[in-house]
């Protein structure tokens, strides 16, 4: 734990805060059931607002990657050092995720360890870790023009690797959703390359919800990759010596330009979030622009900041919050409880039904519950940050 003392771009914090709350909305619904669209993932191919969530985190690590990183450069530290500390953060940012998806590391349903050898070694964090240590790495051994180059070929690359290599042992490519036809025996119909390779390297590793591809696997890292990379990019500009009204006016053209981009290419290889297609690394990539646009505009320009302490709040310990909603979510999701009907439930569907349920729409009682957890969350931090305490990684 660290007490903050340096200058920070406010815009930057609030966009992550809103990101981490965000995140938390939608993975803590009341009733999985019953959820309005924009707050569940597209089906498989398209976007909707939710999508949007974790490829903005990632635009923002690259953000700061270019931030932070330059800072401590000309500030004279080692680069060796500063690679040590790259791959220290990221493993720790990885080792996190896996200790979330092992938690509690009990089945108390069977009354035994859990099974650690279907333990999910890939997800939000693992991705975060990984992506950061790489895009950090590209950054501080190349200059911006090999940088956008790099992530141009990582784009071009994935899309050339997802429609022109036929599937080994499968026959041509596709962008089809894996899926078991014989659960007895693992056998998969039809996988696309990424459920392949999945498949191959991670074998029981993956979610257990799909069983034979992960949303968060190993092919489509490398376009996540150019997600933070793209970050990256606006890190360079807010850096440079235009003055504030040229780096928004060129931020909102590039986003809309980007968007455009990603649209088109839609048209060949569809936005998919659990594919991280270029066309979705475009398309988000430029949503992210425009958000951070109208942050920066706001926030750091005009200087209308009255609405934006909640959202530092969250993003100034915004793994921490993260991490920690996460774990008394699953938690909460273990205890179980005794309702009046003498029906054993969770804790947290017990206390949804007490408190949410009599007094609302089913649909509106799932998303009062989320934006209570939210509340909740943002209480806690919010005692961190009177106390400048920031969590750091």
């Amino acid at each position: 734990m660290s007490v903050q003392k340096s200058e920070r771009l406010v815009s930057l914090d609030v966009f992550r805060g809103l990101t981490i709350a965000g995140m938390i909305l939608v993975n803590n619904p009341g009733s999985w059931s019953t959820i309005y669209p924009a707050l569940e993932h597209a089906p498989w191919n398209g976007c909707t607002p939710t999508d949007y969530i974790f490829p903005f985190f990632l635009f923002i690590v690259g953000v700061a990657i270019t931030i932070s990183l330059t800072k401590r450069k000309e500030s004279g530290v080692d680069q060796k050092k500063l690679i040590l500390q790259i791959l220290k953060r990221g493993l720790i940012i990885f080792a996190i995720g896996i200790f979330m998806a092992a938690w509690p590391f009990w089945n108390f349903a069977e009354d035994r360890w859990i099974d650690f050898s279907t333990l999910r070694l890939v997800g939000v964090l693992p991705r975060i870790g990984v992506v950061y240590i790489i895009t950090s790495l590209i950054f501080l051994k190349t200059n911006i023009k090999i940088q956008v180059v790099i992530g141009i070929v990582f784009l071009l690359g994935y899309w050339a690797v997802m429609t022109l290599i036929p599937v080994p042992g499968y026959g041509s490519p596709n962008l089809n959703i894996p899926t078991l036809t014989n659960p007895a025996t693992g056998e998969i119909f039809s996988p696309n390359i990424t459920g392949w390779l999945d498949h191959l390297i991670l074998g029981n590793h993956m979610w257990k919800v799909s069983k034979v591809w992960d949303p968060e696997g190993i092919l489509s890292t490398i376009p996540a990759i150019a997600t933070c990379l793209s970050g990256v990019m606006l890190g360079h500009w807010l850096r440079s010596k235009n003055d504030a009204s040229t780096k928004t006016a060129w931020v909102f053209v590039i986003g809309n330009f980007t968007i455009l981009i990603g649209v088109i290419w839609d048209m060949w290889f569809p936005m998919n979030k659990s594919l991280w297609t270029s066309s979705y690394v475009m398309f988000t990539s430029g949503m992210a622009l425009l958000f951070f646009g109208m942050c920066y505009w706001l926030i750091d320009v005009r200087g209308i900041k009255w609405w934006t302490k909640p959202f530092v709040v969250y993003g100034m310990n915004a793994i921490t919050v993260f991490a920690l909603s996460g774990l008394v979510a699953k938690t909460m999701g273990i205890i179980k409880v005794v309702n009046e009907v003498g029906e054993k439930i969770s804790l947290n569907r017990y206390l949804y039904e007490l408190i949410f349920v009599p007094y609302f729409s089913p649909i509106d009682a799932s998303l009062a519950w989320a934006i209570s957890y939210i509340l909740i969350w943002l209480g806690l931090m919010w005692i961190l940050y009177a106390k400048k305490i920031f969590i750091k990684i």
